[in-house]
């Protein structure tokens, strides 16, 4: 059963009280004794957190659509993209990759295609396509994203099944995260073209362990890469070795997000150019680091018509003060929460269709903050004039996108895309 924060607020007459005392609430409506108080009036550097927090944070940003100067939606948006962009040092990878089809099969009531195309750089990127047997003429599409989850050995096969022998470590996966279902799966069967790619460092474009100095592999290789305890190791292994990929990203002029963002990109690309597709109706979702790269491509490519960002939504003051320990390396673009608080990134795609869902005890965020973000973007599509584009919900449990939480997402998408 989710909840509307305000809503929820509002019916068990706690609507007025200091939220920075950080209940979190479960859904019976009782509070979780978790001494937010305190976990608030601390931070995670210190004595330099309030100064830090006051450099830029405590204000309205210099580009944000809530400044009264900015009258105008089109202007406000093409003078923050350009900003956005300039910031995100995003690669440029040239035309849309030539798709190589490795194979065509049906399972679970959809047409499955096994797919991959070469970027300048790198292995060349796996990808799914899927959509219900059968179908005919254009569909709605959607770009599935995938989540990070501490598991950079495997990209697309977290949201995908496409045999009835999945590997054990990605049964695990979606029961966890997923609540035992492929969404990517869930979603094609109502009528839609799916395409999910491994994303930058995921699965086929991991960094492999025989093309970095001996020295860092410790030990390791690409031997037998499906034994668990393989990936395993290679998963803390590549875990430790995001500060290296981030910071050599920034040596280059660039940022893991801009990097995301190319490459999702080439994979809307991929999908635009699809015959079956119809492409003035595209969609984007994901969790977690999914939810990441929905901020970015939903954000900053205007054919994505309607966005699903799920459970990545806070703002730069909770990373900064409370939970940047929490997040990877990908999330942080320097220079820009000085132009755009984080929630804003989501929001230059005022007035298209765009849809959050938060998880109430989600330990990767504030209840605080997470709720600041909501109200930032509420406060941006009003002014838009699109409050009925934007909706944003809760539900109880950790960090996750179960059924329920996948029910509204998808019956968002048939809204605005069917």
């Amino acid at each position: 059963m989710k909840r509307n924060r305000r809503d929820f607020l509002k019916t068990t007459g706690l609507a007025g009280m200091a939220l920075a005392t950080g209940p979190v609430w479960s859904m019976e409506g009782q509070r979780i004794q978790l001494d937010n108080r305190q976990a608030l009036m601390e931070n995670l550097i210190g004595g330099y957190g309030s100064w830090a927090n006051s450099l830029h944070l405590e204000g309205l940003p210099r580009l944000s659509f809530r400044n009264r100067q900015f009258t105008d939606l089109d202007a406000w948006k093409q003078q923050a993209l350009e900003k956005v962009k300039d910031r995100l040092g995003i690669p440029d990878l040239g035309p849309t990759p030539q798709v190589t089809v490795h194979r065509t099969y049906s399972y679970d009531g959809l047409q499955v295609e096994e797919v991959s195309w070469q970027l300048p750089y790198g292995n060349p990127t796996k990808a799914v396509v899927l959509k219900p047997l059968g179908a005919t003429g254009k569909l709605p599409a959607i770009l599935g994203l995938h989540c990070h989850g501490g598991n950079k050995y495997f990209g697309l096969r977290k949201i995908t099944r496409t045999s009835d022998n999945p590997h054990e470590l990605m049964v695990a996966h979606q029961d966890h995260y997923y609540e035992g279902t492929a969404w990517a799966n869930e979603i094609a069967k109502r009528g839609y073209v799916v395409l999910v790619a491994d994303a930058f460092t995921f699965a086929s474009r991991r960094v492999m362990l025989s093309d970095v100095p001996e020295r860092q592999r410790h030990g390791l290789t690409d031997e037998n890469p499906e034994d668990p305890k393989n990936i395993e190791a290679y998963n803390t292994w590549a875990g430790n070795h995001e500060h290296v990929m981030a910071k050599s990203l920034f040596c280059a002029g660039t940022t893991w997000p801009g990097v995301f963002l190319a490459e999702d990109r080439a994979a809307l690309d991929v999908l635009c150019s699809r015959q079956d597709v119809d492409t003035s109706k595209i969609g984007c979702a994901g969790l977690s680091g999914g939810g990441l790269r929905t901020v970015m491509t939903g954000g900053l490519d205007p054919r994505i018509s309607c966005a699903v960002c799920v459970g990545f939504m806070s703002t730069w003051t909770d990373f900064l003060l409370h939970k940047s320990f929490t997040h990877t390396w990908m999330a942080y673009v320097p220079i820009l929460p000085q132009e755009l608080d984080f929630p804003e990134i989501l929001g230059l795609r005022a007035p298209n269709p765009t849809l959050v869902l938060n998880d109430i005890d989600d330990a990767l965020y504030t209840m605080p903050e997470m709720e600041r973000a909501d109200n930032i973007l509420a406060e941006v599509f009003d002014k838009a004039g699109a409050s009925d584009k934007y909706r944003c919900s809760y539900y109880p449990g950790p960090h996750k996108f179960d059924k329920a939480m996948q029910q509204e997402a998808f019956d968002w998408f048939d809204k605005w895309l069917k």
